[in-house]
């Protein structure tokens, strides 16, 4: 017997329009989707409520706070994971790209230590049928460490992991072109003296000077031959694009200048920016606001980064009047949008034959309000 659900009197949206329908399930696919709504006695009444897309996360570091709660604090990985997937689900993401850091700007870091024990634990609980989402792997690569080809390598063929991306927290250039930022969040992260933060950042330009051009080259080919997702992080300058494109880039995260997104978004290269930025009005770092780009046609996905509840927040802003988007179109950029960017070609819209990964949300006027998450048909939150 086939297993069958259906939604009605929801706000649908779909990739270019919103109305009021409904949406019928059938294992685990949508079977049809119409205007209008059905009588149908086992018919779900959503009350007018919107129903969108699961939202697809390509980069969020949401993990390591469940595996290090507390500085020092390690944390069982299957509990942590776990503990992060409700997290996800309950924010309306069904499918999740965890950003796993390969490599550290500080050695010996949580970071690194936790390293093995984060993909083992996304790939078992994964494996179990233990999770809500569909997790997948994000290798987050900082190419001016020594170490980080080999630490790739390591994880490169896992079987979860879909995106590598090439970061270089380097002080003076991309996200931290202004020193003074880079300076006050080191310091308030790591607890560094004055002399300790000069050294510091002296160390980090020369490492930087010594390993990151090699290292984003060897990666970078090493991602085409695998046919791996591959992003750029920070960009901050044409030059910086050009070089995304030779090195085959898919997509551009957090572009820290208007410029630069400009040209990735010219170039065919998709501009990924935070959510928290859009909820928040701005960059934490002194850089481009997400909002900007949008209002200039230049922003293609969004993503969570740091804060779950982040990502349906900001659709819902930046669709608003005057946000910059319809509301297609911000829904588009937090699931159709970047599931198209990873491969994921059976999921991210409201349409005949994708997966049924539906999230019926109601809207404040304020915040939006997750009330039902369904991934295939099956209610996740």
């Amino acid at each position: 017997m086939s297993a069958e659900m259906i939604l009605t009197r929801a706000r649908l949206v779909t990739e270019s329009a919103v109305f009021l329908g409904s949406v019928l399930v059938r294992d685990g696919l949508i079977a049809d989707v119409c205007r209008g709504r059905t009588e149908a006695a086992a018919a779900i009444d959503c009350e007018g409520d919107y129903v969108v897309p699961g939202l697809v996360e390509l980069h969020t570091d949401n993990l390591e706070k469940h595996v290090t709660p507390r500085p020092k604090v390690r944390w069982n990985a299957a509990g942590a994971v776990m503990a992060h997937d409700a997290q996800m689900a309950a924010a309306g993401i069904t499918t999740v790209f965890d950003a796993i850091s390969c490599g550290d700007v500080i050695d010996g870091s949580e970071r690194l230590a936790n390293l093995h024990a984060m993909v083992e634990g996304v790939g078992k609980t994964q494996q179990s049928g233990y999770l809500r989402c569909e997790h997948r792997l994000h290798l987050r690569c900082e190419v001016s460490s020594a170490n980080i080809v080999a630490l790739f390598h390591a994880f490169a063929d896992h079987p979860l992991v879909g995106i590598v991306s090439l970061m270089d927290h380097t002080p003076g250039q991309r996200q931290f072109v202004h020193e003074d930022k880079y300076t006050e969040y080191y310091m308030g992260k790591y607890h560094f003296t004055a002399a300790e933060m000069v050294e510091f950042t002296r160390r980090q330009k020369e490492n930087s000077a010594r390993y990151s051009a090699r290292h984003r080259n060897e990666i970078a080919a090493a991602c085409r031959a695998r046919g791996l997702t591959l992003a750029s992080h920070d960009d901050a300058t044409a030059a910086h694009v050009d070089e995304a494109l030779i090195l085959g880039v898919h997509f551009s995260e957090f572009p820290t200048t208007a410029a630069a997104a400009r040209a990735a978004h010219g170039a065919g290269i998709r501009v990924l920016m935070g959510a928290p930025n859009v909820v928040r009005g701005g960059s934490h770092s002194g850089n481009v606001a997400a909002g900007d780009l949008a209002k200039a046609g230049i922003l293609d996905v969004l993503s969570s980064d740091y804060v779950p509840f982040s990502l349906m927040h900001a659709a819902f802003l930046l669709g608003r009047d005057g946000g910059g988007l319809d509301l297609p179109a911000a829904i588009a950029a937090v699931s159709a949008v970047p599931a198209a960017v990873a491969g994921l070609s059976d999921r991210g819209a409201i349409a005949i034959g994708r997966r049924a990964d539906l999230v019926r949300v109601h809207d404040t006027g304020e915040v939006p309000v997750i009330r039902t998450v369904w991934r295939g048909g099956e209610r996740i939150a």
